[in-house]
């Protein structure tokens, strides 16, 4: 039975991440509203939405894991659904962004697919967006709620690591801004790593700018996904003198050898939060340890509902830092 304060919310969730979406549901109190999505295999999409959104202030949930393409289809299917079917206001919750690295006209004739989905969310029907750490501050402008993951990971650092004898490293420079504010908020040193490319994933030499000589280097990214350049990094830290070496990543999207190149890395644990599903990943591999960020999800569909700030939640962690 819904708490009478939430009786005109609707979560819903699409089928990349049901696991978050019901963690969201048990904190608000509320029962996930039901759609039936289909797979046929025509390879299209088909979605029905079994309750009445009429007049009702609708979530929808889905993140870009997976089958993307399908996923971010599905998405834009049950928000137009919901639209037409007089919901009052629906907000897409998508705690990684699809497409977020391509944020950018970085050569001749590069499309700027990150806009082009922003797009596609507000012709469907979409009033607000709510993701979790953007890839690039610039495409901030597109979202409504930009959330961030850093709170929950200096906290996790203040309960789980000596953060008096740390050091917060960026494994490049354009991650630097994150390391910093990380490491005002502990008050202590920083570093970063210079890389150079042959290709995009692929990193072939990394150069330590500061000192991480008898410290416990943390590195600190928006995004795990082949790790080859955080593997390489934990490798150089430890070569540079530190005791021991810790990862943090929001989004765990760990693909092709990833598992492999974090336990052969010398990191001590990969911690990353739970905005991708992460259950199968951390059965094999038992240096990932999950952070869950329902709690900030179910704080900002709260304040969004009754109209309240949420910039709160850019510098504090509600309730209690769960891992999952």
């Amino acid at each position: 039975m819904a708490s009478a304060a939430y009786s005109t919310i609707k979560l819903f969730s699409g089928s990349s991440h049901p696991e978050l979406a019901a963690l969201i549901a048990k904190r608000l109190r509320i029962p996930l509203a039901r759609a039936n999505i289909h797979q046929p295999s025509s390879g299209e999409t088909k979605v029905t939405i079994v309750e009445s959104v009429r007049d009702y202030d609708v979530y929808i949930l889905n993140t870009g894991a997976g089958s993307v393409n399908t996923h971010l289809m599905e998405l834009c299917i049950m928000i137009h659904a919901c639209k037409i079917a007089s919901a009052k206001r629906i907000t897409a919750i998508i705690p990684h962004f699809p497409y977020a690295r391509q944020d950018k006209k970085d050569k001749s004739r590069a499309p700027i697919t990150a806009k082009l989905v922003a797009n596609m969310l507000r012709e469907a029907g979409c009033d607000h967006v709510i993701t979790m750490d953007l890839h690039a501050s610039q495409i901030q402008g597109f979202f409504d709620v930009p959330l961030y993951a850093e709170p929950s990971m200096v906290q996790y650092m203040r309960d789980h690591i000596d953060v008096k004898n740390c050091v917060i490293v960026s494994p490049d420079a354009g991650g630097a801004k994150r390391a910093t504010s990380i490491a005002d908020r502990l008050n202590i040193d920083f570093a970063l790593f210079h890389k150079e490319r042959k290709k995009a994933n692929e990193v072939s030499r990394m150069v330590l700018v500061g000192s991480v000589t008898g410290k416990i280097a943390v590195l600190v990214d928006d995004m795990a996904d082949t790790c080859g350049t955080l593997g390489l990094a934990a490798r150089n830290l430890v070569d540079a003198g530190a005791t021991k070496v810790y990862a943090f990543a929001t989004h765990g999207i760990l693909s092709g050898p990833a598992l492999k190149v974090i336990a052969e890395s010398g990191m001590e644990k990969l911690i990353i939060t739970n905005t991708i599903p992460q259950a199968e990943n951390s059965e094999k591999c038992d240096k990932i340890e999950v952070i869950d960020v329902s709690h900030v999800l179910a704080e900002v569909i709260r304040r969004s509902h009754f109209g309240e700030s949420v910039s709160y939640l850019f510098h504090e962690v509600p309730y209690s830092n769960g891992i999952a």
